[in-house]
């Protein structure tokens, strides 16, 4: 080898290239800490500060839960803390100790930057830029729209740990990468409402309505949103649908007037109001179109609905699906009317922790209602007898669901298909330890069997014996149970608006649709 081609090997090689990324970070970091950006100086700092131990996102996620009131907002915020926890482990039990870099020399970052306490660990990969981008990224992927709020938070929190002196740039870049990593396996393992495809059998036809023309909506007044903003939502996307707004004791009246002379019939409200406009839609023969207005919402996020835009889109598309109704009905001789679930029926400590929410709901809202009355009736609640399967027994808890639920995490997830002619009943033992024994029925699987819960699939179960007032609730509503209840299902009682796959929704989308897609899913 001649002394050029030695010389140009020894420039272009592995230790040469580390050198140059190490002097292009040094000089990086020297035109960062340096530069003076009007403003920052008294903000990136207290920024990094609120950033440690991940203080700034957790604050952050309670925002976007609170303010974003839907769903999306919520699983936004959860998957962000989620895609923050694993990174933050990541980096602290791998990272940090893979590459043992020292910290920069402060000599060139002014001392109204620095920060009060320095940290001691090594300065690669940078674990407050890891946890920003982390975080950022899972809200990301649940809601576009407060990702876009989140980035430049985020972005700001590296840029504040260059700034102040703590960590070069390649270590900033680093952590980022990690970070964005750490959300995508998160999401590899749970994955995002938008990767589950709505329940895509039995399809049906359903009348086009574009501008909503044919459409009839009635709106829970109390589930029109903060100053009737859903309410104007739907009339807008919707100029040629008739509305009518009630209150939630006159829904019975205005759903069975709007059904008349409609070719489909539409409802904004929560699980129980839905649950009204199925039984009225089912028996006039209409075609139902689900506005989501409530805290919940199940049965609309398991149809594929999360907002007035995907509704909207399913009219302009007339893409539906058929769905099963459950159906509980008194014994032989009882003379009470039989009563219909889209989602779940149960008996026990969940209607008495209904109850006690809806006393409070009023006064406190209703997530702080609902933690409130959970721990109010696992402390006081007692058992119910009934004789279920041929036996009689204590019971802490009944659930019977409206097709199957598929397992994930702790409390039962989405179902997949809304007309499988399948009740998932789920009973909780009785005995001491209320709490344990809910708590080991909401970890163990579907089809388990243990002595504190199984889990059956039926098409039919019988329940007799129940004591006069026993309560029983359905779609988060609280009525009297008969002394014998038979549960069954209506197989394929309902059409069910829902969005249409996204190829065909961009096809089928009108103009004044277009501007819901932005306020739909923005904060």
């Amino acid at each position: 080898m001649s002394h050029s081609a030695s010389h140009h090997a020894r420039k272009t090689g592995p230790h040469s290239l580390a050198a140059l990324v190490s002097d292009w970070d040094l000089r990086a970091f020297r035109a960062i800490a340096t530069r003076h950006w009007p403003g920052a100086d008294p903000l990136l700092p207290r920024l990094s500060r609120c950033a440690d131990h991940g203080l700034l996102w957790f604050g952050t996620a309670a925002g976007i839960a609170m303010l974003g009131r839907g769903a999306r907002a919520r699983r936004a915020a959860v998957r962000g803390v989620a895609s923050l926890a694993l990174a933050s482990a990541t980096i602290n039990t791998v990272g940090k100790r893979s590459v043992r870099r020292a910290r920069p020399l402060l000599d060139a970052v002014p001392l109204m930057r620095q920060l009060r306490h320095q940290p001691f660990t090594t300065s690669f990969p940078s674990g407050h830029s890891a946890s920003a981008a982390a975080f950022a990224a899972g809200v990301a992927m649940e809601s576009r729209g407060w990702g876009a709020a989140v980035a430049p938070l985020a972005a700001a929190v590296a840029l504040s740990r260059v700034y102040t002196g703590v960590h070069y740039p390649g270590d900033v870049l680093a952590g980022a990468a990690l970070g964005v990593g750490a959300a995508l396996a998160v999401r590899g393992l749970v994955p995002t409402r938008d990767q589950l495809p709505p329940p895509g059998r039995p399809h049906a036809d359903a009348p086009v309505l574009p501008g909503g023309r044919g459409l009839s909506v009635v709106v829970n007044r109390s589930a029109g949103g903060p100053g009737g903003t859903l309410t104007r939502l739907v009339a807008e996307a919707l100029p040629l649908a008739r509305i009518v707004e009630c209150a939630p004791d006159e829904l019975d009246g205005a759903l069975e007037e709007a059904a008349d002379g409609c070719r489909a019939l539409g409802v904004l409200g929560g699980d129980g109001t839905v649950n009204r406009a199925a039984a009225v839609a089912a028996r006039r023969g209409l075609p139902l179109a689900v506005f989501p207005g409530g805290t919940l919402n199940h049965f609309a996020r398991d149809v594929g609905v999360e907002t007035v835009h995907d509704t909207c889109l399913a009219l302009a598309s007339g893409d539906a699906v058929r769905v099963d109704l459950g159906r509980f009905r008194p014994g032989p001789g009882g003379d009470a009317r039989a009563g219909y679930f889209l989602n779940t029926f149960s008996l026990g400590v969940y209607p008495e922790l209904v109850q006690v929410r809806e006393r409070w709901a009023p006064r406190i809202g209703d997530w702080p209602a609902g933690v409130l009355a959970a721990l109010r009736t696992l402390r006081g609640g007692h058992t119910m007898e009934a004789e279920v399967g041929g036996s009689r027994r204590p019971l802490w808890l009944l659930f019977a669901g409206n097709g199957v639920y598929q397992h994930v995490g702790p409390v039962p997830g989405r179902r997949n298909d809304l007309a499988d002619g399948l009740l998932d009943v789920r009973v909780v033992h009785g005995g001491r330890g209320p709490g344990l024994r809910l708590l080991a029925a909401a970890l163990s699987g579907p089809l388990s069997r243990s002595p504190f819960h199984a889990a059956v699939r039926l098409r039919k179960l019988r329940i007799s014996g129940l004591a006069p007032g026993t309560p029983l609730a359905y779609d988060g509503e609280v009525s009297e149970a008969a002394e014998e209840l038979v549960l069954d299902k209506v197989p394929e009682a309902l059409v069910v608006y829902r969005p249409p796959t996204p190829e065909a929704s961009a096809a089928a989308l009108p103009p004044v649709v277009v501007g819901l897609r932005t306020s739909a899913s923005s904060p």
